[in-house]
């Protein structure tokens, strides 16, 4: 069974998922970001050969998340696409898919630095972000943002010693007024929550909450003036 952890944001409850989303029950609302969809087929045309199978994977993993919390409205927080054409490049099952994603829900797709125009025929309302009076979806964070945003954008990981040496894993990074989401996307890769562009927007610290299989490992992150690399033994199961 997996365990989701809650937290409270604007005075709001919110659960974290393992899988990388966050549900709003109040609002029936879950929230993922940084889909990156489309990426192997971006590299490809590089000349950077990666699986192409990307797309299907980041959307087998939405459709478990659609059918766990069964929510009334999906707000994608930017770079849904790797890139302004992916939406094009979409094989037709993965289009069928989406559209039937976006007329069993609404969706809201907040857009983002890799996606900045929003493509056609794919349903759904797009935004710069989206905003409900308690909470603001937003792609990046504003540095003076007011207590209430929800991010994606920097990719946070996080990497913590284990049995057999340390383990590396997405993560969110919350501190009570700003929570940063975890990429959802297959390909995507990741920034460490110690890197100074995470850091410097988590002023009075954070509490990092780790990815795993079925449940998430929480552990605090100090202020950036003072020691911020996690020891062995702080670590605890949500």
């Amino acid at each position: 069974m997996t365990a989701a952890a809650p937290v409270h944001l604007a005075g709001q409850r919110l659960m974290l998922d393992p899988m990388g989303a966050v549900f709003w029950a109040e609002r029936r609302l879950l929230a993922v970001s940084d889909l990156h969809l489309e990426k192997g087929s971006s590299f490809a045309r590089k000349g950077m050969l990666l699986p192409p199978w990307d797309t299907h994977a980041t959307l087998d993993r939405l459709t478990l998340l659609l059918r766990r919390w069964a929510p009334d409205t999906v707000v994608a927080l930017g770079d849904s696409f790797h890139d302004s054409d992916g939406c094009g490049r979409l094989p037709v099952t993965e289009q069928q898919r989406l559209h039937a994603m976006t007329r069993a829900h609404r969706f809201v797709w907040v857009l983002g630095n890799h996606d900045p125009k929003p493509p056609e025929g794919l349903g759904g309302d797009w935004t710069e972000e989206f905003n409900d009076g308690l909470i603001t979806f937003r792609h990046q964070a504003v540095m003076k943002a007011a207590v209430g945003e929800i991010v994606g954008h920097h990719h946070p990981k996080a990497t913590i010693p284990a049995r057999t040496g340390h383990v590396c894993r997405p993560c969110f990074v919350f501190d009570g007024r700003r929570l940063m989401m975890p990429a959802f996307g297959a390909y995507t890769g990741g920034l460490d929550v110690r890197d100074p562009a995470i850091h410097r927007l988590f002023p009075r610290g954070s509490r990092v909450f780790l990815l795993g299989k079925e449940r998430l490992f929480t552990f605090e992150m100090g202020a950036p003036t003072r020691r911020t690399a996690p020891e062995p033994g702080l670590f605890d199961r949500v």
